[in-house]
C-alpha cells in the first residue's frame, strides 16, 4: 500500500456505505457531526452544500466534494435552507460516508480542510472519474454488491491523490508525497515499522546523509524522523489492540520492542494508559483516552 492508503488504513474503524439518489427541489438533507468522512457527487444537475462553518458551495454536474472529518452538513437545492428560492430541477446525487477514527488523525488527512471541493474539469482526475462511474455503475445494478466497499475505499484514495495533486506545497505531508527522499524513508517505515531503524539507517533508505536527511524530514513534516516512527508504530499497535487478540508479546515484536515492558512503557507514555486496559475498554472510553492523552 502506498502511504496515502496507509494512513486512511490506520483510522478506518468501519465499512464504508454509499447510495445514489435522485431529488427533485424542493429538497434538502442534513448531516449531523459524528467520527468519519463524507462524500457528494453530483452526477446530474446541481446542489448546494452548506457546511456548518463557511460559506454555502456550489456543486455542479461531474463536482465532488469531500469532507474530511464530518463537522455537521446540509445539502439541498438552495443556498438558503431556511428560504426556499430554489430554481426548479433535479439533482441526482451518489453520496457515502467513511468511518474513520478522528481521536488519531494521521497527519496526511489532519491537514486537509473541512471540505475538500474538486470541480469537474475535462481531460483532470481520470482516474477519479473511473472510480465514481464504476461505483454508480454499481449501485444501480446490485445495493449488495460486494464490489461497494473496495471501491468506496478506492475512490477515498483518488479523491485524495486528486486533491494533492492540485495542491502541492512546499512543506507538509503534501511536500512530502512528492519529495522522493522523504517518501522514500517514509515507504520504509510504513512496509516495516518493527524494523530497527535509525536516523542513519532512514537516511540509507532516502539516499541522504545523516545530518542532511534529518534536516530536511524535520523541516519538511515538522516532526524528527524518530518522533514518527514512534508515533506510527504506537498507533498501529492501539489498532492491533483494538482490532485483533495478538497476545501482546506479538504487537510488541511488529511495533519494533524486543521486550513487553519496553513497549508497554512506550505505549503509556503516547496514550496515558496501559495496552491492557487500552484494549479493554470499550470505543467510547477509548476515544476518550486518546482525546486526553
Amino acid at each position: 500500500m502506498d502511504l496515502l492508503s496507509d494512513a486512511v488504513a490506520a483510522m478506518r474503524t468501519g465499512t464504508p456505505h454509499s447510495n445514489r439518489s435522485e431529488n427533485r427541489a424542493p429538497w434538502q438533507q442534513s448531516f449531523p457531526a459524528q467520527q468519519g468522512a463524507g462524500f457528494h457527487v453530483v452526477l446530474q444537475g446541481s446542489c448546494w452544500l452548506i457546511p456548518s462553518a463557511g460559506d454555502p458551495i456550489r456543486l455542479l454536474a461531474g463536482d465532488v466534494a469531500f469532507l474530511p472529518r464530518e463537522r455537521g452538513h446540509t445539502i439541498g437545492d438552495s443556498p438558503h435552507p431556511d428560504h426556499r428560492d430554489s430554481t426548479a430541477g433535479t439533482a441526482v446525487m451518489l453520496c457515502g460516508a467513511y468511518l474513520l477514527d478522528q481521536s488519531r488523525a494521521h497527519p496526511l488527512l489532519a491537514e486537509l480542510p473541512d471540505v475538500i471541493h474538486l470541480p469537474a474539469r475535462v481531460g483532470h482526475h481520470t482516474p477519479l472519474r473511473g472510480a465514481i462511474e464504476l461505483l454508480g455503475h454499481e449501485l444501480d445494478t446490485d445495493h449488495d454488491s460486494g464490489a461497494i466497499a473496495p471501491l468506496l475505499e478506492v475512490l477515498l484514495l483518488y479523491m485524495l491523490r486528486a486533491w494533492y495533486d492540485d495542491h502541492p506545497a512546499d512543506t507538509g505531508w503534501s511536500a512530502a508525497l512528492y519529495d522522493p527522499a522523504i517518501h522514500a524513508a517514509l515507504t520504509a517505515v510504513h512496509r516495516a515499522p518493527g524494523a530497527p531503524w535509525t536516523v542513519k539507517a532512514l537516511a540509507a533508505q532516502a539516499g541522504l546523509s545523516r545530518s542532511v536527511f534529518a534536516q530536511r524530514f524535520t523541516a519538511t513534516l515538522g516532526i524528527a524522523p524518530q518522533s514518527y516512527l514512534t508515533w506510527w508504530r504506537m498507533t498501529l499497535a492501539a489498532r492491533m489492540l483494538r482490532d485483533t487478540d495478538a497476545l501482546l508479546r506479538v504487537i510488541a515484536e511488529k511495533s519494533g520492542y524486543t521486550s513487553e515492558y519496553a513497549f508497554a512503557k512506550a505505549f503509556k507514555r503516547e496514550f496515558g494508559v496501559a495496552p491492557g486496559r487500552f484494549r479493554a475498554a470499550d470505543p467510547v472510553q477509548v476515544s476518550l483516552i486518546r482525546a486526553t492523552a
